[in-house]
């Protein structure tokens, strides 16, 4: 038997498991998952804080949730924990004592990490701390100054351009102080150790696609796959971009190797066609398991290769850990006008994108919790399959070889060195069917299994 040299040795198992076959009602999963958005849109998440873990406290009352924090000034790889940032209010008055703007309307008008101030500046000086988008004049931009001491506001250009001369009243009720990082873990135990880790990023305030259609959707298929009875092991991370990521890749640089394939998911919600960043080798199993399902699918999509730009994927891709990541989103980052504005709001986002995000989220999971390797008990020409109740007993119809395909293809290649996804992409049929002709195979005794993985 030729078995790759990097198998790794599965659990033994007495015959096939319906794995993954309870699929909820995609229309109301898709409206629950649009709702769960709803209910986190309002939280003013950063990279620490109060609001991530708001935000992980409702995750909580959803899935099995292990809340982690980490103290400030923690060295993490070649990063420092940064000091924690909450905010209680912030507002810009005139002279005149009429409001401005209020962070209590809208949470992306402070830029995010904003020092704390109290003072009053004639326009001239404050202007240059006002953000805004001349090219969208009715949306307010989201800014951020994490790893620095700035402050500014972020409103829409025409309230910027409606703004008159004279002194106004600054005020950020901020704080910057020791505290910690926090990020949430889910483990959904599997037969064996081996994981498939899905992470998403928790730390943008008032961003329906990027973030929250990767939390909620991660939240679901947490919830989802926790009724299933699965072979890997899943582990969800919750974490804020960038930090969050170098700090969990080295508190848990010991247990890396037992990362199979993995997912980051962010931008979800919107109505483009899915698009799949590749790992940085590009070949990976969940590379291939990815473009499997989108290419089955029958729907447009976008596959592009692995650059060091993006989200927490160029993090597990870095070559010190080289791990196989890829990114799913819909429209990329970047691409579509509504990115890092308060046009990425709750009408952005649709229940059917969602739902079909979900749905294929779930089936590339499928893919990689049912390829095997299996050997053929019977590779000496064709087993009759007729007497083992694989055939119908009238031959000729139309839809014969329909049925008979994926049998003769599995017979044919489980030779104890293609795996079932091998045999899905050599023979252009959906993986599922591929899948199904091997559980029958193996229940009559066709099929043995090679008691390794791909």
């Amino acid at each position: 038997m030729n078995v790759p040299s990097n198998s790794r040795t599965l659990p033994a198992e007495d015959s096939p498991r319906p794995v993954f076959d309870r699929v909820p009602r995609l229309e109301s999963m898709g409206q629950e998952i649009h709702d769960f958005i709803a209910e986190l849109y309002p939280i003013p998440r950063c990279i620490t804080g109060d609001g991530v873990r708001e935000t992980l406290r409702r995750i909580g009352q959803r899935i099995p949730l292990q809340i982690h924090e980490v103290p400030s000034g923690t060295k993490v790889l070649d990063w420092t924990v940064p000091k924690e940032w909450n905010i209680r209010g912030a507002s810009l008055k005139t002279s005149a004592g009429d409001t401005v703007l209020d962070f209590a309307d809208c949470n992306l008008h402070v830029v995010y990490s904003s020092a704390p101030i109290d003072a009053t500046m004639p326009l001239s000086e404050l202007r240059p701390r006002l953000y805004s988008l001349p090219e969208h004049p009715d949306w307010v931009p989201y800014r951020y100054s994490h790893y620095g001491n700035a402050w500014g506001f972020c409103l829409s250009h025409r309230q910027l351009e409606a703004l008159p001369d004279g002194d106004y009243h600054v005020r950020i009720d901020s704080t910057l102080s020791d505290g910690s990082l926090t990020y949430g873990e889910c483990v959904i135990q599997g037969r064996s150790d081996e994981e498939v880790l899905v992470s998403c990023h928790i730390c943008h305030p008032a961003l329906a696609n990027d973030n929250l259609s990767g939390v909620a959707i991660a939240t679901a298929l947490a919830g989802h796959l926790g009724g299933l009875d699965l072979t890997y092991t899943y582990r969800f991370i919750f974490i804020p971009s960038l930090i969050g990521a170098i700090t969990w890749l080295a508190r848990n640089e010991a247990g890396l190797g037992r990362i199979r394939a993995g997912l980051v998911l962010s931008c979800l919600g919107d109505p483009g066609p899915p698009t799949y960043k590749k790992s940085r080798h590009g070949g990976r199993e969940i590379d291939r398991a990815v473009a499997h399902i989108l290419g089955q699918s029958g729907d447009p999509f976008d596959v592009v290769d692995f650059s060091p730009y993006g989200y927490d994927e160029r993090q597990f891709n870095s070559p010190g850990f080289d791990l196989p990541v890829g990114l799913l989103m819909r429209t990329p980052f970047e691409r579509f006008a509504e990115y890092h504005t308060s046009a990425d709001n709750l009408d952005f986002v649709r229940p059917d994108a969602l739902a079909d995000s979900f749905h294929k989220c779930l089936s590339i999971f499928h893919v990689l919790d049912n390829n095997r390797i299996l050997i053929n008990q019977s590779p000496k020409g064709e087993p009759q399959l007729g007497r083992r109740g694989l055939y119908r007993e009238v031959s000729g119809q139309s839809d014969e070889k329909l049925e008979e395909l994926p049998l003769l293809w599995v017979l044919n290649l489980c030779d104890g060195s293609h795996s079932l996804l091998d045999i899905a992409e050599r023979s252009g049929l959906a993986f599922t069917r591929i899948k199904h002709a091997a559980n029958a195979l193996q229940r009559v005794g066709l099929l043995k299994d090679a008691g390794v993985s791909p």
